[in-house]
């Protein structure tokens, strides 16, 4: 089984962020300043030792990859950003290509969202701009592309590299571009590309260009919590919160939204796939409060010995229902959501030691490929 965990490249500065957000800023500073806000809430979340990192540094990818290895993550899908030929958040992944001694298997993420001061309850106010451009640009993308997907250490699929779109839906001339793309990696001696989509608003079997999505990924929580978000109450709730931001007075009537870890994880184990081409995916924890204070949502209930048994019960169902060998992991290192593998000063490693104890019990521990 290849567990495969999302990876955040963001814990570094950058001019961008130093101009949107303040000098110096990164994901750590909200982190720091969470509080609990909610019943049942575990916050601040402190990394263990109070491992403030600094992803610019190669030593950070050291540990990570020893520990994911010791115990059983197989490799990370790292978000990648490109707007019109202009990236973000770049470095840590540029650094990561360059070392060949940092061996674990990776594929990327294109995370092809415009960025929004959200976090700040302004929505409307755009950072900076998503387009897709013409041939030209996806030339230019594709050539970028092109520096992972050589790379022995890349994700492949029957020899085509994985690239997984984050939200395909967006893309106005979708089909055109995965064409050219495939057709461009064939011309570069891959096999072609294998493109999989994450977020849960695209069905490859209603929308556009569908048929050239081998996988669909079942990002969790979201993809089993979709149904209840579409219920009354949840609506409920969500439409007093926007009300409460429009309204700034009222800013402190705002509330976070609860959700019952056991009972997400009883959805996502009775889940069953659309179709085929569908990837199953697993959380350990969700927590976006740091990043939208009164308006985010939480998980009450969560503990490692919890996540370890539906785990448990999560291989067991890939293996029998699914017949796949990836899963993908919320998160690696998504602090600023809750969404952490990474061990930190409550439990210190006892996520990843439930990852590797669910492993062991189904037979399940990954080969790691052979360093060369």
């Amino acid at each position: 089984m290849k567990i495969i965990a999302f990876y955040l490249p963001q814990f570094h500065t950058f001019p961008e962020n130093d101009k949107w957000w303040g000098k110096g800023f990164t994901e750590w500073k909200s982190v720091k300043a969470a509080e609990v806000i909610g019943t049942g809430q575990r916050q601040p979340r402190i990394p263990l030792n109070q491992n403030y990192y600094d992803l610019t540094d190669n030593k950070v990818f050291e540990w990570q990859i020893k520990a994911a290895k010791e115990y059983g993550v197989y490799g990370f899908c790292f978000y990648h950003y490109w707007f019109s030929g202009k990236l973000l958040m770049e470095k840590p992944l540029e650094n990561f290509l360059k070392d060949p001694a940092l061996q674990i298997p990776f594929c990327l993420c294109w995370a092809n969202h415009t960025w929004t001061r959200t976090w700040a309850a302004k929505e409307k106010e755009i950072l900076i701009e998503q387009k897709y451009g013409d041939q030209d640009e996806w030339e230019a993308h594709f050539q970028y592309l092109l520096n992972f997907f050589s790379d022995k250490r890349y994700i492949k699929v029957e020899g085509k590299p994985l690239l997984v779109i984050y939200t395909p839906e967006n893309i106005p001339d979708l089909d055109s571009m995965l064409r050219y793309w495939n057709k461009r990696a064939k011309e570069n001696n891959l096999s072609g590309i294998c493109f999989a989509y994450q977020f849960t608003n695209y069905n490859h079997l209603t929308d556009p260009a569908g048929d050239l999505f081998d996988y669909g990924i079942e990002y969790q929580p979201m993809y089993s919590r979709k149904k209840y978000e579409l219920s009354l109450p949840f609506m409920i709730k969500k439409a007093k919160n926007l009300l409460c931001d429009r309204i700034g007075f009222l800013s402190g009537f705002s509330h976070p939204i609860t959700f019952d870890y056991d009972r997400e994880w009883e959805n996502i184990i009775h889940t069953y796939p659309r179709d085929s081409k569908m990837l199953p995916g697993a959380f350990v924890d969700w927590d976006n409060t740091p990043r939208r204070k009164n308006r985010g949502t939480y998980y009450k209930n969560v503990t490692p010995d919890k996540f370890y048994k539906y785990l448990s019960r999560q291989i067991k169902h890939v293996v029998t229902v699914y017949k796949k060998d990836m899963l993908f992991m919320f998160a690696w290192n998504e602090w600023g959501e809750g969404g952490y593998l990474e061990p930190d000063s409550e439990y210190g490693y006892g996520m990843l030691e439930a990852i590797k104890k669910a492993l062991l019990e189904n037979g399940e521990f990954p080969q790691y490929p052979v360093e060369e």
